[in-house]
């Protein structure tokens, strides 16, 4: 008899609640701020809005890990796996600084659309969030797995896979499957938060 096929495993991605640098505009990149009290009740929102799965990962960032612990903590499902291959997109000389900060510093590099020397590219991102995702497919094969990561890493793996760029708000997330062989294919996106404490950082 032949064995069956490994089932597809679905991963709804979502970004993190708001983080402190997120509430006054900074650029974050991989810094390190935690989460306003703003984005820990987005993160209880979400775990209402997630209701049941099979795992939780989440980036090793501590906005991202506090988000998925308090997730785990509402729909009983634990540990979280942190893997720091979820992270945010490196911003280089950008991180920590609002776009007015970053115009005084690098004139004409936001309206160009140029980034500076630090700034880790879309196919390094891509490739890490791929592997990613392929080891959690590994690990909850054809399972529904919550991923807390993060706005760049989302958007990286959506244009790769077609779609255009739309601004991505405190955790929202995107669905996506990976096959058996490791092919991706994106489904909705879903919106987690409450319309009053929906936050749609602008700084990228």
């Amino acid at each position: 008899m032949a064995e069956s096929p490994t089932p597809t495993t679905r991963i709804l991605l979502v970004r993190h609640g708001q983080s402190e640098w997120n509430a006054t505009g900074r650029w974050q990149g991989q810094a390190d701020p935690p989460l306003t009290s703003l984005g820990r009740r987005q993160a209880y929102e979400a775990a209402r809005a997630v209701g049941a799965v099979d795992a939780i990962w989440a980036s090793d960032l501590q906005r991202a890990v506090e988000t998925a612990m308090i997730v785990a903590d509402s729909v009983g499902v634990g540990p979280v796996v942190v893997d720091p291959d979820l992270r945010e997109r490196d911003a280089g000389e950008f991180s920590g600084l609002t776009r007015d900060e970053i115009e005084g510093r690098f004139p004409g590099y936001l309206a160009d659309h140029r980034r500076p020397p630090g700034w880790e590219p879309d196919d390094v991102l891509l490739a890490r969030a791929v592997t990613a995702l392929r080891r959690i497919a590994d690990a909850v094969p054809g399972g529904d797995v919550v991923v807390i990561t993060h706005g760049g890493l989302v958007y990286t793996l959506e244009q790769h896979l077609g779609e255009d760029f739309v601004r991505l708000a405190n955790t929202e997330g995107r669905w996506l499957e990976v096959a058996a062989d490791g092919r991706l294919a994106l489904g909705d996106r879903v919106a987690l938060a409450t319309p009053e404490d929906t936050t749609v950082p602008d700084q990228i």
